[in-house]
């Protein structure tokens, strides 16, 4: 790969035919509700619940216009719940060690279902799923799932595994803490304390002994309520009490579940897996279970949940994952410069961070575990953060993910229950959101803000595939030939760059201020010689508003753009 060092910045891009992956992110169970009663802390009855089958051949079809490739179902495996499907043969759960009324989709009960709320005909939510698969497939978008494997819900109970696949812990050995033959942890002599008992509804306590290890690598028997105390963790031969010594050989019998699972679903058609805290899964499994399934199925690709920089390089390497979530890096980073907390200028170390793997690394601005950027707790308006959408979307051919509301402004201020008011969109509770009711029924129902927010967005998430040289174009980071802020640019409230493909090239500028910039920005030799760009004065069209700028370049002179405040042109010379 081609690049520079601190003095300039080039990456010739990945010049491949196919598109960029524009991920979708969405809560069916959310998505599809179109009841607005909202009670907090309400019951599956009193606020409804969104359906798989209320993703239509109209709504895919809308999200692959939008611009989006793929779309990211979030929270389909049965996952355990405050909601009684008793009658189905399904079977309920203590209240105790349920977060909310709905439950988290990240406690998993059974691999080898689906959550009985999304499917309208409970008996047949796999062939609601299936049908899923297929309208998904129909629309011209790739379908992503959760893989969650680090944890399962404390009453984990497959009904609907293969007769040949053993349930996880049916063959334990419960009077040892660790054995690399068992499927999860246990803390000898010592029942589970959950102390907190007395704020769910039961008529009997919930009782587990010994107790299991908890899922965020708590290997005692006291979890706490800020704990993923709804959870146990799961065994993949490392001995965390015995000094995290491994037992990798013979093959811990986790590890042949698990794969086990990802191929189950791989042969139903998904596409792809967001695997959760696959940092918390050793990467020994990771290089065993992708490779696999990979054997079988080489165009599923795997997205992991990892937020330690340090391990990044193992995870891509060996372990074989595709893309990695990029949040301490440039969601971190772009979070502080749209508040005021950073310069800019700090946005080109995130990608020489990872510079050697950075078409492996997914942008995004808000998912599930994140807070809405319009909240109070963010930075309380849509509208500021374009400038970081513009940069997180156009800096290089790697994949971008948005999640349902946020093209709309979406607040995520309601207390809805379990989650309170917290800037997020509940996860735990059923609910109802009004920008996502907006989004399925239509633009007519937008306010004039929200309908301008969400063309920007369109024209952005088209772009990256519609725009050569955001397609598959070169990225050169101009930032360092303008520090001396010569031209009146101010690299602490903006930050420009290049991209380049064939015979277009594009001239993008970002401004995070709250007023408008006029400024000139240098382009130097190196620049001109590297992109091969000719000296000379253009009609410059702004692929985001339409408008047009005149601009003259020469080597190593000041080129004036202007730019909006909270706003970003990417302009087509």
């Amino acid at each position: 790969m081609n690049r520079m060092t601190d003095s300039g910045a080039v990456f010739p891009g990945n010049r491949s035919e196919h598109a960029r992956m524009m991920i979708y992110q969405v809560l069916p169970r959310l998505f599809s509700n179109m009841q607005d009663r909202n009670i907090p802390s309400g019951s599956l009855e009193q606020n409804g619940c969104g359906k798989m089958n209320g993703f239509s051949d109209e709504v895919l079809e809308r999200i692959r216009a939008f611009g989006f490739t793929h779309i990211w179902y979030t929270g389909l495996i049965e996952h355990a719940t405050q909601t009684d499907y008793s009658q189905y043969g399904i079977q309920s759960d203590h209240p105790a060690v349920v977060k909310g009324k709905a439950g988290s989709p990240y406690a998993i009960k059974d691999y080898y279902d689906i959550d009985p709320d999304l499917a309208v005909d409970v008996p047949r939510r796999m062939k609601e799923f299936e049908a899923l698969v297929r309208r998904t497939h129909k629309a011209g978008l790739k379908f992503i799932m959760d893989f969650v494997p680090n944890h399962v819900a404390r009453q984990y109970h497959s009904d609907a595994r293969p007769s040949r696949v053993k349930d996880l812990g049916e063959t334990d050995d419960p009077s040892v803490a660790f054995s690399p033959g068992n499927n999860f942890y246990y803390v000898l002599g010592q029942p589970l304390h959950t102390g907190f008992d007395s704020q769910k509804s039961a008529n009997t306590p919930y009782k587990e002994y010994p107790a299991k290890a908890t899922g965020n690598d708590r290997f005692d028997a006291w979890p706490g309520v800020n704990d993923w105390y709804e959870t146990v963790k799961l065994n993949y031969g490392v001995d965390y009490v015995g000094g995290r010594t491994a037992h990798f050989d013979p093959l811990p019998d986790t590890w042949k579940k698990m794969t086990d699972i990802l191929l189950f679903w791989a042969k139903k058609g998904v596409d792809a897996f967001r695997c959760d805290m696959a940092e918390m899964v050793p990467c020994e499994f990771w290089a065993y279970a992708i490779s696999r399934v990979k054997e079988k199925y080489p165009a599923v690709r795997f997205i992991a949940e990892v937020y330690n920089p340090g391990q990044y390089r193992d995870y891509i390497r060996r372990g074989g994952f595709d893309y990695l979530y990029d949040k301490v890096g440039l969601y971190d980073t772009l979070r502080a410069v749209v508040c005021h907390q950073a310069p800019a200028s700090s946005i080109t170390g995130c990608w020489q961070s990872t510079d050697d793997i950075r078409q492996h690394m997914l942008n995004f601005l808000e998912n599930h575990d994140e807070q809405r950027i319009a909240s109070d707790f963010f930075v309380g308006s849509a509208r500021k953060a374009l400038p970081a959408l513009v940069v997180s979307a156009c800096m290089d051919t790697n994949p971008l993910m948005i999640y349902a509301g946020q093209e709309l402004g979406e607040r995520g201020m309601d207390s809805e229950g379990f989650s309170g008011c917290d800037g997020r969109t509940t996860i735990f509770d059923y609910w109802s959101v009004e920008s996502l009711r907006k989004i399925r029924a239509g633009e007519m129902y937008f306010t004039p803000d929200e309908r301008e927010l969400y063309a920007y967005y369109n024209k952005v998430v088209s772009l990256c595939n519609g725009s050569a040289a955001l397609r598959e174009g070169a990225f050169y980071d101009l930032m360092y030939a303008n520090y001396d802020r010569q031209g009146g640019f101010n690299p602490d409230r903006a930050y420009t760059f290049l991209r380049k493909a064939g015979d277009e090239t594009l001239l993008i500028v970002a401004n995070f201020d709250d007023v408008p910039v006029h400024a000139g920005i240098r382009i130097p030799q190196h620049a001109f010689d590297f992109l091969s760009l000719r000296s000379g004065t253009y009609a410059s069209i702004d692929l985001i508003s339409g408008e047009t700028q005149t601009l003259e370049l020469k080597p190593d002179a000041h080129v004036l753009v202007s730019v909006r405040p909270c706003d970003a042109v990417i302009l087509r010379l």
